[in-house]
């Protein structure tokens, strides 16, 4: 096969393949008249479209006009007033400097100018086709300024016409151009509209602050959540302005309107980087709006890279782009501070509550009455006097349950009490009352009979408490207690509250267990970890104190030894006994005669009974449907005679009261779940039989969480350290989420 002849092509052919690549659709045809215009000093820019610019692309302007000699080349390729020398191109400070785009315009167009310069009488008129004038110019009347008009665009590039997408998306295309010149250009006055429409499409005052065009053309939605920002490098010799949305703004795309030395161009990198930064505030698949005007040295610039000119290069460009970040970054920091969120108040169709209407209906006319502000908190239920889901799932009993139970009761068993030494004398009794009436429970918090504590030990009391009143109801035989000691302990108690934890206790809503010794619980929009442990020792100590001499009593079935109970504590490594201390048996043998000498004392206000022969026969109820850990009584009863401060009245009474709410408090080394299946039959080699669990779970939710609710003071120190802690609320969960 011959090779094909070089031949030079037609200049009608060179200049239609050279404005395919400049004009590539009607907004790119007038973002280069906009440019024009621009350099030409307009203070007035008016454009009107037909059929998305194809069939008409007209804009008209106030600025210095053409001289009427320049017309006759004006459509002609590089013919321009903006350059003279090639170095020109460094120094730069204009938009156009190709001299291409009427030409480009003319080669695939019908064009047609009318201009007027402001020393001239008349307007002048050209009409031009391929670069040329088809016509000698005619003089006409006009205003100073110069108008274009562009008919049939494309129509000799079938191929260009027919790729071309509808003419309403072709005329968003061309509002987008002019949207974003007029941002730009506050001190100018633009208008759009389509032929024949009296009403505009965009319309900028000339007075206008950039602030306000951006609320004219994209809504007070964004006028309102941008942020002014501006910043300066001179090492880097740039400096930028502009308005950037905040944390409460966001759309499906990014609105990103980039200006480089006033010349509307497009970076995907600074655009990346930006977005990045903003990935951190906005819900995911949502982007910011942005307009940004970037002044940088012309010598550092490369314009001359893109036939549209729409992409620039230019100097130190990464180190630009990333103090750009920086800048954004700082600005945004703090900005969730400030973040509102909108929520449908009711559901439809919801019924509208008779207050709502007869307030409503109560307002005057003249509509005086001040609408509500929703807040976070109403956003949803915090009440927490409201049931939980699981109210209504009723508890399923398991034939291994009852089988397990009612061997419990067989067995008299009660507790999870501690091994002992001796099957005479063991401390895992049952508690019962002489005169074998049923305890007292309160029927809103009775448990169901396979897991009450009480009825899985058959425990009886003898005293009744409920958790009514400030204290609670001290059973039938109150006293009054008048002791100065004991009046300034609960007083100190009342003084040293934290009124703001108490509202977190008295309206808290149980969660759920984290452990045995942490708990969730939720205050109106916040969630808390708090200290189980730390709270009911508490608790139980504000009991003491308050049912001083008042209260309950639970006895044991079988005396315990107190010398045994010493004797169990100290062979504990909790005790932290040593050699040094003396012999076991002479320290056990001074517990129990100092407990025996203090026994009417601590029997008459601490309902501890001891009797003539050194047994410990009760110990104080201090809470409906509440037995203490069996297995600490013998540590008890040993810090009972090591850690109380006999000597002095009301340091005794404190002391004492502290060591029973160390008793009588949840310890985290609890096992919270009954064991299930069937328990192992006791054998010779054992001791004793296996002990039964106790549902430790159910207790702390149903029993000991209410009594905090109703009863707790909780003092200052709680605020202080990590006992209630606040690990979650609901204006940072939506932030949360939405990034997800």
């Amino acid at each position: 096969m011959a090779a094909r002849p070089i031949m030079k092509l037609d200049e009608t052919v060179v200049n239609r393949i050279a404005a395919g690549e400049v004009i590539q659709r009607p907004a790119n045809a007038l973002k280069e008249m906009i440019e024009n215009c621009l350099d030409a000093q307009a203070t007035s820019i008016q454009i009107t479209v037909k059929s998305g610019g194809m069939k008409l692309l007209q804009i008209q302007d106030n600025g210095t006009g053409i001289q009427k000699d320049d017309m006759e080349i004006v459509c002609e390729r590089f013919t321009t007033s903006k350059l003279r020398q090639f170095e020109d191109l460094n120094n730069i400070a204009t938009y156009g400097f190709r001299g291409e785009a009427l030409a480009s315009i003319s080669h695939v167009a019908h064009v047609t100018i009318t201009t007027r310069t402001e020393d001239s009488k008349c307007a002048y008129k050209g009409n031009y086709a391929d670069g040329k004038l088809k016509a000698p110019i005619k003089p006409c009347a006009g205003n100073k300024g110069t108008q274009i008009t562009v008919e049939d665009l494309f129509y000799n590039v079938n191929t260009r016409r027919k790729a071309l997408k509808s003419a309403s998306e072709e005329h968003n295309k061309i509002a987008e151009v002019v949207s974003r010149y007029a941002i730009h250009n506050s001190g100018i006055a633009f208008t759009l509209k389509k032929q024949g429409e009296s009403s505009a499409d965009v319309r900028t005052v000339q007075n206008a602050s950039t602030l306000d065009n951006i609320r004219t053309i994209y809504g007070p939605s964004v006028a309102r959540e941008v942020l002014e920002i501006e910043t300066e490098n001179s090492k880097l010799a740039f400096k930028l302005r502009g308005f950037i949305s905040n944390a409460n703004y966001s759309v499906k795309k990014c609105i990103f309107l980039l200006f480089i030395n006033h010349r509307l161009v497009e970076s995907s990198s600074l655009r990346k980087a930006i977005e990045s930064v903003y990935a951190t505030y906005l819900p995911k698949n949502t982007h910011p709006f942005l307009y940004l005007s970037l002044e940088i040295s012309p010598h550092n610039v490369d314009v001359n890279v893109h036939p549209t000119k729409q992409e620039v290069h230019f100097l130190h460009e990464e180190a630009i782009i990333e103090d750009i970040q920086k800048s954004i970054e700082q600005k945004l920091l703090g900005s969730n501070a400030s973040r509102t969120y909108f929520t449908q108040a009711l559901l439809p169709s919801a019924p509208v509550p008779i207050s709502d209407i007869t307030q409503k209906s109560s307002e005057t006319p003249s509509g005086n009455a001040t609408s509500s502000t929703v807040y976070a908190h109403q956003m949803v239920r915090t009440d927490d006097k409201a049931q939980k889901l699981e109210a209504f799932l009723p508890r399923m009993k398991t034939q291994s349950t009852t089988d397990e139970m009612d061997r419990d009761r067989q067995q008299g068993c009660s507790g999870n009490a501690a091994p002992s030494t001796s099957s005479e004398n063991q401390v895992d009794e049952p508690m019962e009352t002489d005169d074998g009436e049923k305890p007292s429970t309160s029927s809103a918090r009775k448990p169901p009979v396979e897991n009450s504590p009480k009825e899985a030990g058959d425990v009886k009391t003898s005293g009744q408490r409920s958790l009514k009143g400030r204290r609670g109801g001290q059973g039938h035989h109150h006293r009054e207690i008048r002791l100065t000691s004991v009046l300034s302990i609960q007083q100190l108690i009342e003084d040293e509250m934290h009124q703001g934890l108490r509202d977190v206790f008295h309206h808290h809503t149980f969660v759920g267990l984290v452990n045995a010794e942490h708990a969730l619980i939720q205050h109106q929009t916040k969630l808390y970890l708090v200290n189980t442990v730390k709270l009911s020792r508490e608790l139980f100590y504000q009991l003491m104190i308050f049912d001083f001499g008042n209260c309950g009593i639970m006895r044991l079935s079988t005396p315990a030894s107190i010398y045994d109970l010493a004797m169990l504590a100290l062979d504990s490594e909790e005790s932290g006994w040593t050699e040094d201390d003396g012999p076991k048996e002479q320290l056990a043998k001074y517990v129990l005669d100092l407990l025996q000498s203090k026994a009417e004392m601590i029997g008459d206000y601490f309902s501890l009974q001891i009797d003539e022969e050194g047994n410990l026969c009760t110990i104080p109820l201090l809470l409906d449907d509440y037995i203490p850990a069996l297995d600490r009584l013998p540590m008890f009863v040993l810090r009972l005679a090591t850690e109380v401060e006999w000597d002095s009245e009301k340091e005794c009474f404190e002391s004492l009261a502290r060591e029973c709410g160390l008793f009588y408090g949840i310890h985290k080394n609890i096992r919270l779940e009954e064991k299930d299946g069937k328990e192992e039959e006791p054998t010779a080699s054992t001791s004793q039989a296996t002990m039964p669990t106790y549902n430790w779970r159910w207790t702390i939710e149903h029993v000991v969480y209410p009594a905090l609710k109703a009863l707790l003071l909780p003092p200052k120190t709680f605020a202080q350290d990590a006992n209630v802690l606040q690990i979650a609320n609901l204006p940072d969960l939506y932030k949360v989420f939405e990034r997800c």
